[in-house]
């Protein structure tokens, strides 16, 4: 670190001291919380309605078809509209759909296509949110505190990834499933609250508002025109297809059929898995830049040992340790690949660049819970986790080297939103 230079931690509380970006991660903080509640107590509550695998891979499905189809249109429309208002909106409708859902659990009338209903809004609701929250982020900083913002955003998102499940846990024990859809509605309040408080976009020049309202290929012409970007969406395309069905889809199974253990030893591997991810989230805010590749890098090894030793793994503890590593390398590149896109997009593009970079996550999962899933069943468990982290492995690596040092390079493209950020400490 340079002389005079301020630590990365230093920059982030000076970063928590502005009243927008303050109001925005507190709010954040608290929605986020009572999302992962009613995480929670879906899988409870679906976990008592069937015994069926298959049924809990459609309610995945149900939710991510909408997600598929609608995010370049949410892209648009983030880049065209009042972010604030596409998010309140969008965090009303939430409001609804887990008031519904406390409604028919507490009224016992719940049924599996209600759920698969109800996961069909919820993602069309993150078609049009997931765009406008991601371009939301760096709007409310300068430019050079775009990679600072990012990891507390993230660090907020897995914080609460262990404090709401925990908290579910304690409402479903005391007072029954439908108390955590309740308390998740009560806590969007709070960021609509704080969305309600950030200060409207500053307009920018002629030929950026031109360029907002151009169509969606104006975002695919950009994207393919950045290498970088181009790379950073292919990495996150092999994570979701080679190593996110193994946690989001296979863990049960896995815990069930490969170890023989129960579901306490299930969620203890849960929590430990969101333990590594907070603390790859907290690790964003120590990568310099110069230092990027080689903690990518690093990242992706990591993920496709721990990978290749958990389909060898006999024992808890060691699939404890592939689960740790996996969470850190994944929530490492997860961050630093979001952060270098959000980076290099020209603010009245980000919207559909941010929806374009979120389809590789949110766009392939459905597809890719069934691919490696379908590679279990047809040559067994273990050599299909073999298969997937040497193909990952592989195939990330000679991404990353595509891309090389560009990843550390600070862009050019501007990015008026930053720049014009409001210096507002209130």
């Amino acid at each position: 670190m340079k002389a005079g230079e301020k630590s990365f931690w230093g920059k982030a509380l000076d970063l928590l001291r502005q009243g927008p970006f303050r109001r925005y991660i507190i709010g954040s903080a608290i929605s986020d919380t009572g999302t992962w509640m009613q995480v929670m107590a879906q899988g409870w509550v679906m976990s008592s309605l069937t015994n069926h695998a298959l049924m809990l891979g459609m309610v995945n499905f149900a939710a991510g078809i909408p997600t598929l189809a609608l995010t370049m249109i949410g892209g648009s429309v983030a880049d065209r509209h009042d972010k604030r208002m596409i998010l309140i909106a969008t965090q009303v409708v939430q409001i609804g759909t887990a008031m519904s859902l406390g409604f028919l659990v507490l009224t016992g009338k719940i049924q599996i296509w209600h759920v698969m209903i109800i996961a069909a809004v919820l993602g069309t609701c993150i078609a049009f949110e997931m765009p406008a929250i991601s371009a939301l982020v760096p709007e409310l900083v300068k430019k050079d505190e775009i990679a600072t913002a990012i990891a507390l955003d993230r660090s907020v998102f897995h914080g609460s990834r262990l404090v709401g499940p925990f908290v579910a846990g304690i409402f479903v024990a005391w007072w029954g499933a439908a108390s955590a859809f309740f308390s998740n509605a009560i806590t969007f309040i709070a960021l609509i609250i704080a969305l309600v408080s950030l200060p409207a976009r500053t307009k920018g020049t002629a030929e950026e508002e031109e360029q907002r309202r151009s169509g969606f290929n104006e975002g695919l012409r950009y994207v393919r025109s950045d290498r970088t970007i181009l790379s950073m969406i292919a990495l996150i395309a092999l994570t979701t297809i080679f190593v996110f069905p193994v946690i989001s889809v296979m863990l049960p199974l896995y815990v069930r059929n490969v170890l023989h253990l129960g579901p306490d030893r299930m969620g203890m591997l849960m929590g430990i898995s969101a333990v590594g991810s907070l603390a790859g989230s907290i690790g964003l805010l120590s990568v310099a830049r110069e230092l990027r590749f080689k903690f990518m890098t690093a990242a992706t090894l990591c993920v496709a040992v721990a990978l290749f030793f958990l389909s060898r793994s006999n024992s808890f503890l060691l699939t404890a340790g592939c689960m740790g590593m996996l969470a850190i390398g994944l929530s490492l590149n997860f961050g630093l690949a979001g952060t270098i896109v959000q980076e290099r997009s020209p603010g009245p593009l980000r919207g559909r660049v941010s929806a374009i970079f979120g389809l590789s996550f949110f766009g392939l999962m459905p597809i890719a819970g069934l691919l490696i899933t379908g590679l279990s069943d047809w040559i067994g468990m273990r050599p299909a986790l073999a298969v997937a982290a040497v193909l990952f492995g592989i195939g990330a690596v000679l991404v990353l080297s595509a891309a090389g040092r560009t990843v550390c390079e600070c862009p050019e493209t501007p990015v008026p939103e930053a720049e014009a950020a409001p210096a507002s400490v209130v």
